[in-house]
């Protein structure tokens, strides 16, 4: 079960998407052109890409159950947001 108390701590979610978005600094140029959504574990920065976030989700979950991971779109960053893997 993820930590639930990040559902209602915005600090701690906000921490959390700017660890994501360092992440995905540092591996953009790694997912070139590809297409899709990735989702990254913050304290690793190990990732998994998806066609769809449903699809990059259930590859998350296999590696890294029930835990917060942030999610964006490949080619608009902007779309993004943390979840906890389901």
């Amino acid at each position: 079960m993820p930590d639930v108390r990040i559902w209602n701590d915005q600090g701690a979610r906000e921490e959390l998407m700017a660890r994501g978005r360092q992440a995905f600094g540092r591996i953009r140029d790694e997912l070139g052109a590809q297409d899709g959504v990735v989702a990254i574990e913050p304290e690793s920065g190990a990732y998994v890409v998806g066609a769809t976030l449903g699809k990059a989700n259930d590859a998350a979950y296999e590696r890294f159950p029930d835990r917060w991971l942030y999610f964006c779109r490949v080619d608009d960053p902007n779309a993004e947001i943390v979840l906890p893997t389901w």
